[in-house]
């Protein structure tokens, strides 16, 4: 069976379980409310039971698509300049095109129409001072 219908036949005899328990529940005059929360908990424990074979396929299947045939998955291209780029140049030191630390550019180009030049070391050290408390 394909995943999608392992999930859809697993979720539904769940389900058909709970209605069936919450029916005779109700029919015995309980509290709706207590009812529910039992039945809930009944219809778990004879799902565990009963459905291992479905929970099992249906586990398979979630890894088998989780994981692949040994295929690596795809992954988007990173577009220029990206969050982890400008990251790793601050840890660096380096400076890297078109970067802003803290909304400075660390590369010459102009922020809110300021030109500025330097290294990200530079950038960091116009930050105040901070002492811990």
């Amino acid at each position: 069976m394909k995943t999608g219908r392992t999930w859809l036949v697993y979720t539904l005899i769940r389900l058909g379980i709970f209605a069936v328990v919450l029916i005779v529940l109700l029919l015995t005059q309980m509290t709706p409310w207590i009812a529910a929360a039992l039945a809930a908990v009944i219809s778990l424990c004879a799902s565990y039971i009963f459905l291992r074979r479905p929970r099992e396929e249906l586990a398979a299947g979630l890894y088998e698509a989780r994981h692949g045939e040994g295929r690596a998955a795809k992954r988007a291209p990173e577009k220029a300049g990206s969050d982890e780029e400008n990251e790793d140049a601050v840890v660096d030191g380096t400076v890297v095109t078109g970067a802003v630390v803290d909304g400075t550019a660390v590369d010459g180009t102009a922020v809110n129409g300021t030109a500025v030049t330097g290294t990200a070391d530079d950038a960091a050290d116009d930050r105040p001072e901070t002492t811990p408390r």
